[in-house]
């Protein structure tokens, strides 16, 4: 069985494989200061609760944003799961695509790990939208190589600062309002972020297809996917499996199991 975790920003997921199949997913909040011992108390609990134990994890594979819980997620795969975790961004790891950036290391691992399992599914010319801690659109090539692309602030970051730096505006809840103009408050500030960020997705996505010279779909994940995909006809599909598919398919590609694409 293999164990997969997502370290983002904000949270951290822990999923379960078996044979490429989901088993379960459990999420956390990240904490650079949580140890191996303090993880693996959370996680046998709630793998217990599956009736999966400990012995059945074979294979560990990590994807991080925060290098900080490295360490300590190491520790976990070697200490209770005898396991020597493969870890995207480090040179040992394959992730079976090109990196046209300056600089690949500096590039977010979930980043990589998104285009990847997008190119797998829809092929090369993508756009993928990931509503996260930050809203990031990362584009895959004509050649399906990782090509770059661009970083915003995320719509929860946005609100919050909002809130920290205007004393008279209270916290509202990310929403889709029925008017453009808000007639109070809470309507006018959840219609500048809903309507805001449907425009930097419109614009962003207009001039990065403009910018490629090629038709190319745009594939929205993240939490809030969703309710942004609703409002716009910008995204063509919603897929909020893109992170964990590919740290599944780069496991399966490193330890001999998968295809290698150009």
């Amino acid at each position: 069985m293999l164990l997969a975790i997502d370290v983002g920003n904000t949270n951290t997921v822990f999923a379960l494989y078996e044979a490429d199949e989901a088993v379960a997913d459990w999420r956390i909040a990240t904490d650079t200061r949580r140890t191996a011992d303090e993880y693996f108390v959370w996680l046998n609990h709630l793998m217990t609760l599956n009736s999966v134990g400990a012995k059945a994890i074979k294979d560990v594979i990590i994807a991080t944003v925060a290098p900080q819980t490295l360490f300590n997620l190491k520790t976990l795969a070697r200490k209770y799961f005898r396991s020597d975790p493969l870890v995207i961004g480090e040179e040992e790891c394959d992730v079976g695509m090109e990196v046209r950036l300056t600089r690949p290391s500096e590039v977010g691992a979930d980043r990589i790990v998104n285009a990847r399992a997008a190119r797998s599914k829809y092929g090369p010319n993508l756009i993928i939208v990931d509503f996260g801690t930050a809203t990031t659109f990362d584009v895959v090539d004509a050649g399906g190589a990782y090509a770059g692309g661009v970083i915003a602030p995320g719509v929860n970051l946005s609100l919050a600062a909002l809130e920290q730096a205007a004393a008279k505006l209270p916290r509202v809840a990310v929403d889709r309002p029925e008017r453009v103009i808000g007639n109070d408050t809470v309507s006018a500030m959840q219609s500048g972020v809903y309507y805001g960020y449907i425009g930097l997705i419109e614009g962003v996505c207009r001039r990065i297809i403009a910018e490629h010279g090629k038709d190319m779909k745009v594939i929205a994940t993240g939490g809030l996917s969703p309710l942004f995909a609703a409002g716009t006809d910008s995204i063509d599909d919603v897929d909020d499996s893109l992170t964990m598919r590919g740290l599944v398919e780069i496991h399966a590609l490193n330890r001999g199991n998968g295809r290698r694409e150009p």
